[in-house]
């Protein structure tokens, strides 16, 4: 059996790596983060040139096709660069829902802007005091030509970039994915700084109104629409957090090899040795979970547990390495002149995205218990 990728997945992981590599430079970082918006509109254009935008849409739209692995290949990178580009929300939260399930109108409107990168999507799937985003307590009611949306929903994701905005909302039918105009009536946002610096928005639906042709997914349609559009975000963020596990424990090793104590470097230490090499081991792990469960998610198969399991070593294991990267740089690692502490805000705001270690756990012992009880 191959586990490796394809040399197409190769090249584009290569590309990725070229051009963020190139842009997200510490100075351009710190230009892009001393801007309101926080993003880099010029790295943006740069990869629709390259057609990494594309990525995950079909070419009849202006894509390159691909899937969840693919998408996953490319967040990586963004986790390594860190750069600031709203690429997890547009592609992962926006158009691979509307891939998957749009219809063709809504396709043809929405992803040639987004592989041209004209076009920021996004949606909200947390509900502040509601632990579980698939039964969401916003409620679409139809009324005269439109579904009227009410209630909010919390820290939505590059919401004050976004043209488009994907509600899951419960009606009497069921639950059903709404596609918003983020300037409709109705529509409130309120910005809101997150963790590492990141801007979300608290999103207020007072009776906003989405016609016919924008719902995703008719209430109660599909029941399993809104599990896949969780899963494959929770999947996108483990990626992401991969990536900057990854760089921040290659930065780390870097450090000890030049840093010397008592003349010699600080790697030949044992204590170091092992908390470094527990380091890598989480990092493998999450990274095996990760490919696991975008690899079932392309496959077609059920993959909600697995899922869960990578969120959860992401989260954990994420944790865990950002704190031994910064326990293992010692006082430079607090200092916000050194690059490293951009990776250990952006670990802990992917951690807590969509629910932290502990949510998943118990999200797996819940599956556990309903099989049993079957």
């Amino acid at each position: 059996m191959d586990l490796g990728f394809t040399e197409d997945q190769d090249a584009l992981r290569d590309l990725a790596a070229e051009i963020l590599g190139a842009h997200a430079t510490t100075d351009r970082l710190k230009q892009v983060e001393s801007d309101p918006d926080r993003f880099d509109r010029a790295l943006w254009q740069e990869l629709a040139r390259a057609n990494l935008l594309g990525v995950g849409i079909a070419e009849e739209h202006g894509g390159i096709g691909g899937g969840l692995i693919e998408t996953c290949l490319v967040l990586e990178q963004v986790g390594v660069s860190v750069a600031h580009v709203p690429l997890w929300e547009t592609l992962v939260l926006g158009a691979g829902p509307v891939a998957r399930h749009g219809s063709e109108a809504m396709r043809a409107a929405l992803l040639p802007g987004v592989v041209a990168g004209d076009v920021v999507l996004t949606a909200a799937l947390a509900e502040a005091g509601n632990d579980d985003p698939l039964q969401p307590a916003t409620t679409a009611t139809w009324e005269g030509d439109a579904w009227r949306l009410e209630g909010e929903k919390a820290s939505v994701p590059a919401a004050h970039l976004a043209d488009r905005i994907f509600v899951p909302a419960r009606s009497n039918g069921g639950v059903g994915i709404f596609v918003l105009d983020s300037n409709a009536g109705g529509v409130t946002l309120e910005r809101q700084t997150a963790t590492g610096g990141e801007i979300v928005s608290h999103l207020v639906l007072d009776g906003a109104a989405v016609v016919e042709d924008d719902v995703l997914v008719e209430p109660g349609a599909d029941p399993s629409a809104l599990v896949a559009l969780h899963d494959a975000a929770l999947t996108g963020l483990c990626a992401l957090q991969v990536g900057m596990a990854e760089r921040a424990l290659r930065m780390t090793a870097g450090y000890l090899t030049e840093r010397e104590q008592f003349g010699r470097p600080l790697a030949k230490f044992q204590a170091v040795q092992q908390r470094a090499a527990d380091a890598y081991i989480d990092v493998e792990a999450m990274r095996w979970t990760m490919w696991q469960a975008a690899w079932l998610i392309d496959d077609g198969r059920p993959a909600t547990d697995e899922v869960a399991i990578a969120k959860f070593w992401a989260a954990e294991g994420g944790h865990r390495v950002l704190a031994a990267a910064q326990h293992l740089h010692g006082g430079i690692g607090v200092d916000m002149e050194y690059p490293l502490h951009r990776y250990t805000l952006g670990a802990k705001h992917v951690e807590l995205t969509l629910g932290g270690a502990n949510r998943q756990l118990a999200r797996l012992g819940s599956a556990m218990a309903e099989r049993g009880t079957r």
